[in-house]
């Protein structure tokens, strides 16, 4: 029932993390998909990888915060293939860590434009292309950020958020058409934006709260984020329609935030 052979897929954001570990379950489940970031070394390499396994594997460099881009990447897949059944919107920038009130405007529309921005592009541009082949199915990926809260990541977590209400909006709308629109909410997920995240703090002690706030006992990984999706993709997950998943270990139903912190001016 997780079988992908016959599908075709987009996912954005594919040189590391969550984004390589999606392609890589894809095309190991039989999938051929076409790979973009805006890191086109990375990209590239992940993409070489992927070709040993299924030669049909394809990359293009894309600026997700840019209609035409993700215009232009979405046509190329149809294009090669003659068709898309799956669109996997990734690809997130990370930019806080610190109050509101320390947030300038270009980083607050940084990360709409990359993280909810980029969304809304890869729906508008893959439905249509769904509808003329009689369905398809949209992953989006949320976060836990938009669940419970974490002191100084209000943008991060205003998208995620955004990204999960559009996702119902869409699975309403389209659902009809034999479009089914999901999310996934990652947890706290061993990938290099959270390594550098961490590295950023520079005291250890957040790397500690992280794996404290998962009752579970540890972080997730990559991997286990790329079995939902192929789920999602596949014939298995053909009821599913509106849903969020979140795949946490827990960390949204333990307390995590103390009221107050985060709002520091320091």
């Amino acid at each position: 029932m997780t079988d992908l052979k016959g599908k075709v897929a987009v996912v954005t954001g594919t040189a590391s993390g969550i984004g390589k570990a999606i392609s890589t379950s894809f095309v190991n489940a039989g999938a051929s998909v076409y790979l973009s970031d805006v890191n086109e070394e990375g990209g590239e390499k992940i993409c070489a990888e992927l070709q040993k396994i299924n030669p049909d594997t394809s990359f293009l460099k894309t600026d997700v915060s840019k209609e035409e881009e993700v215009k232009a990447l979405i046509s190329a897949a149809e294009k090669k293939f003659g068709k898309l059944n799956v669109m996997v919107n990734n690809a997130a920038r990370a930019i806080g860590g610190y109050p509101v009130t320390h947030m300038s405007d270009d980083d607050w529309h940084a990360v709409i434009g990359s993280n909810l921005s980029s969304v809304f592009y890869g729906c508008k541009h893959s439905i249509p292309i769904f509808k003329k082949n009689g369905g398809g199915s949209i992953i989006n990926i949320a976060s836990a950020q938009a669940h419970t809260p974490l002191p100084g990541w209000a943008a991060y977590a205003a998208t995620k958020g955004g990204i999960i209400s559009m996702t119902r909006q869409l699975a309403t709308e389209f659902g009809p058409d034999n479009i089914r629109t999901n999310s996934i909410s990652p947890g706290t997920i061993n990938t290099e934006m959270v390594k550098q995240v961490v590295a950023a703090d520079g005291s250890g002690k957040l790397f500690e709260e992280q794996l404290g706030m998962h009752p579970i006992g540890r972080i997730g990984e990559p991997e286990e984020i790329g079995a939902t999706a192929v789920f999602l993709a596949s014939d298995g997950g053909a009821f599913a329609n509106g849903a969020d998943f979140r795949i946490d270990g827990g960390l949204t139903i333990t307390p995590r935030m103390k009221p107050g912190a985060g709002s520091s001016t320091d």
